[in-house]
């Protein structure tokens, strides 16, 4: 199954529009613009929050939880590296590795992928590409890729200033 992520260019805070591969809308995900800390909600077509992520923010590391119907699914923490970023998925077993600055990366379990995520180059504002292997693993994973892009957009930001 494949879902397709646009962020918008020009938005005071952050939304992003998941869809299918059929072109139709799955997943609104907005965040708050006024926080301590990232959060962002996640909904379903009907408008409700299937997901929540949310920034712990006294953290020496960058460091995400993944909320799903009230409960903590997972802790997206990323590692002390000089070059490469690494990520620590803890909750569900799953590992991610790949390149993080240009999106395109894999999360797996026991070493079958959970889903793959590559950008779309050439495109107004950042598109990427989702390819989730099981659709029972859809919202976790896409709450998963959300998280690491905050982790990596936050980083991106200080590096430029």
């Amino acid at each position: 199954m494949k879902l397709y992520i646009k962020q918008k260019v020009f938005s005071w805070k952050d939304r992003f529009t998941v869809w299918d591969a059929n072109g139709n809308d799955r997943y609104y995900v907005e965040g708050e613009l006024f926080s301590w800390g990232k959060k962002l909600h996640v909904y379903d077509v009907q408008q409700r929050e299937v997901a929540f992520i949310y920034q712990k923010v006294f953290s020496f590391l960058p460091r995400y939880f993944v909320s799903v119907n009230g409960v903590d699914i997972a802790e997206i923490v990323k590692e002390f590296t000089f070059f490469k970023p690494k990520y620590r998925i803890e909750g569900m077993n799953w590992d991610v590795d790949g390149d993080f600055w240009n999106h395109n990366y894999t999360v797996s379990r026991a070493g079958s992928s959970v889903v793959r995520i590559q950008k779309e180059w050439m495109t107004w504002g950042d598109s990427y590409e989702l390819d989730i292997a099981n659709p029972a693993d859809e919202i976790p994973a896409l709450a998963v890729v959300l998280a690491i892009d905050c982790v990596t957009a936050q980083q991106q930001a200080a590096a430029s200033n």
